[in-house]
């Protein structure tokens, strides 16, 4: 059987989950029992191939899962519950070990038997693979110290709020590029991201080429059901941020299509940081690439982190906050839990005279100021040079002006790689950054 179907597994909650292996017997008879019914599914191997689905109830356990023919595999303490994916690059790999915020405290308290945690082997293949490297453990001080923060965040909170079982799957490599995240076959079917992804630099230090961390580490558990998905990464596609508009959604779609559902996403926009940028936007842009594909694609989140960066670390060590982020988008979009989930974000713009008025979406608990006056607005009139602009709120809106933009256009807020803003919402959520243009951007 594969690795991701062993012991102290968490299958997926109210629903049909694929159960599925391999045999020497070419046409064999399996018999599939769960403990949590007692109720067998009997399915016929083909060419030393087998697969059915059995039905699960709501969240709970433990259990055991029987598979037999002419020999049985006992699967033991299995959890029933909500499981999760994370992936991306570095900012999802980090433990806390690599770096975290009070981390002794955290890794003391991180005894959680209903929540369970697998890591897969940073791997890479040129072709699809059907199984990977890794194991399910039972989260524990010790494991929890070598697993991915974010993650073990997300899923603290879940499992607090929902209170089922939680699984949480850690498939991540830092420094790879979207592009190492998608099916080649399907990528390749863009040319101009077939191009984008030809250009990437070699590194030793983690792959380039497109398609090879999918084939590994996504591939063989596309049969495993699941909730949903959460990532983390970008960072590594500055070099040619303007194809993420495009590659980012891709991504998601193939993903979903691999799965079969429309499983939810929720993403982690990049931190601000000190990048050697010459026109320090690059950031921005797959920033803005990000919000875009938020706003475009059905069924996504976004969680922003420009509020707790760090422009001297690209790893920021606050990694409490976003996975908890990450958990609000969850909790009210999956789980419908009436709660606020999202800062504010850019919905439409009124130029009045000398100054636009911003209007955001997200807005309904107010906007706050942290600090005295707001800061990264900038505003552009026919010239298309920005100027830092003057701000106030103005019930659930932004006033923007400039004394040296008589007859303004366009408005960017916190449009830079090391931009700090200070506006938020009312639950303290930190609004994204935005632009009212679609002006040409250039890089150097």
């Amino acid at each position: 059987m594969p690795s991701i179907l062993s012991d102290n597994m968490v299958l997926q909650q109210n629903s049909e989950v694929k159960i599925w292996g391999w045999t020497t017997s070419t046409n064999e008879t399996i018999t599939m029992t769960g403990s949590w019914d007692n109720k067998p599914v009997v399915i016929k191997a083909h060419q030393g191939v087998w697969s059915g689905k059995i039905t699960t109830p709501k969240g709970g356990g433990t259990y055991t899962l029987a598979i037999s023919g002419h020999e049985e595999i006992v699967i033991k303490n299995i959890l029933i519950g909500e499981v999760w994916l994370g992936s991306g690059q570095s900012n999802m790999q980090w433990t806390p070990e690599n770096g975290l915020e009070n981390v002794s405290e955290e890794i003391k308290n991180a005894d959680f038997p209903n929540i369970r945690f697998f890591s897969v082997l940073r791997k890479k293949s040129k072709t699809p693979q059907d199984d990977l490297v890794g194991e399910w453990v039972v989260c524990t001080p010790e494991t929890m110290r070598n697993f991915s923060s974010v993650a073990y965040f997300f899923g603290r909170e879940l499992f607090k709020n929902l209170k089922v079982p939680i699984g949480l799957i850690n498939s991540s490599w830092g420094g790879t590029p979207v592009e190492v995240w998608i099916d080649k076959d399907v990528l390749y079917k863009d040319d101009e991201l077939k191009i984008a992804a030809k250009k990437l630099n070699e590194n030793g230090n983690w792959p380039t080429t497109a398609g090879v961390n999918f084939n590994a580490m996504i591939n063989p558990i596309t049969k495993f059901n699941i909730a949903g998905f959460i990532w983390y990464q970008g960072e590594s596609n500055r070099g040619n941020p303007f194809a993420y508009y495009k590659s980012f959604p891709l991504l998601i779609k193939d993903w979903r299509e691999k799965w079969k559902k429309e499983l939810p996403f929720y993403f982690v926009q990049i931190a601000p940081y000190r990048y050697d940028s010459v026109n320090n936007v690059a950031a921005a842009v797959v920033r803005d690439a990000q919000l875009k594909t938020m706003l475009t694609t059905p069924n996504t989140g976004m969680v922003v982190t420009n509020d707790i960066g760090n422009l001297e670390n690209i790893h920021p060590t606050n990694k409490q906050d976003v996975g908890k982020r990450l958990a609000l988008w969850a909790l009210a979009k999956t789980y419908q839990k009436d709660i606020v989930y999202s800062g504010p974000v850019y919905k439409s713009m009124a130029i009045k005279n000398n100054k636009i008025m911003v209007s955001f979406d997200y807005a309904n608990s107010g906007l706050l100021i942290e600090g005295k006056a707001l800061t990264e607005f900038y505003i552009a009139g026919e010239d298309k040079k920005f100027y830092p602009a003057k701000a106030k709120i103005v019930a659930d809106k932004v006033q923007v002006w400039s004394s040296k933009v008589k007859k303004p256009l366009a408005v960017r807020f916190a449009f830079t790689d090391t931009a700090l803003p200070n506006l938020l919402n009312g639950k303290g959520l930190p609004a994204s950054a935005f632009r009212t243009d679609n002006w040409e951007i250039q890089l150097e």
